[in-house]
């Protein structure tokens, strides 16, 4: 991939995220009932101990990194928090500052691969659904990998194989078949890219760590209804926005009425009913993998 085409899908990626930063805030609290256990095992993995040094890359509007904070304390931990969309990370200061937290933490907007980072400073590293969008992942591992000291832990979550994960692969699924519009193809920055398990492995061993381990995390996201995770969906699922921005408003409504139907499968109450209504379950699968420096 060139260096001009990187610099395009970044652009577009930083565009995305930043238009539905606001969503994030909306809907955090339901994202991290079920992601929460995503985090509290990166920081498992990573081996985070009080007053550690952690980088966190693609932090988003805050997570793992705030998570982290809380592991390190006050008396000495530190934590970056590090995202390329300048709205997100907006609202991740506000976060830790609600949380009286932001003394311990610093927040600085850049992408994975060019984002300055001082040579052998940090003690652990997180990213926590970030991996899969970057154009160059090679690079981005390389920057993160010479950021950590001797014996540093780097531990990264990614999505499964988008059969696996229901949450991102129904609307995506849908937006693309009404749209025309073709998913990414293997081995192009997307929610599914590193999905290979083997593929993730050698780019970490490719980029220096040793003891790579890997473990599998269930991940339920849980909804009152059907219409609530469409809802939720249209806020912060700007992969399907990007699909739906050129269609007209009653195509876009009617492919998110289709959503919403295919979603409604999932109910947990209630599915004698032709037109089933109550609260929606759906389970996911992360790849969680943790390298050492």
């Amino acid at each position: 991939m060139s260096n001009s085409q990187s610099h395009q899908i970044k652009q577009s990626q930083r565009q995305g995220w930043d238009s539905v930063a606001l969503g994030w805030q909306k809907w955090w609290k339901i994202f991290e009932n079920g992601a929460q256990t995503v985090s509290d095992k990166l920081i498992e993995l990573a081996d985070i101990k009080p007053n550690s040094k952690v980088l966190d890359i693609a932090t988003g509007i805050g997570e793992p990194a705030i998570s982290a904070a809380y592991r390190v304390g006050n008396s000495g931990g530190h934590v970056l928090a590090t995202d390329l969309s300048p709205q997100m990370l907006s609202i991740a200061k506000e976060r830790a500052k609600s949380q009286n937290i932001d003394n311990i933490m610093e927040f600085k907007e850049g992408d994975a691969e060019t984002i300055a980072l001082q040579s052998s400073t940090f003690d652990v590293a997180l990213c926590r659904w970030g991996l899969m969008f970057l154009p160059n992942i090679e690079a981005g591992l390389s920057n993160i990998y010479k950021s950590l000291v001797d014996g540093g832990r780097f531990a990264a979550a990614v999505w499964s194989t988008a059969d696996k994960v229901p949450q991102l692969s129904i609307p995506m699924n849908i937006a693309s078949r009404e749209t025309n519009t073709p998913l990414p193809p293997p081995g192009t920055p997307g929610p599914f890219s590193l999905a290979d398990e083997k593929l993730l492995y050698r780019a970490f061993e490719k980029s220096g760590f040793r003891n790579i381990q890997i473990e599998k995390v269930n991940v339920t996201f849980k909804f009152e209804t059907a219409e609530e995770y469409t809802k939720f969906t249209q806020d912060i699922a700007a992969p399907v926005n990007a699909m739906l921005k050129n269609q007209s408003k009653e195509h876009t409504e009617q492919i998110w009425n289709t959503i919403t139907q295919e979603v409604s499968k999932y109910t947990t109450t209630g599915t004698d009913s032709a037109d089933k209504q109550g609260p929606v379950s759906l389970n996911n699968e992360a790849i969680c993998i943790v390298g050492t420096k």
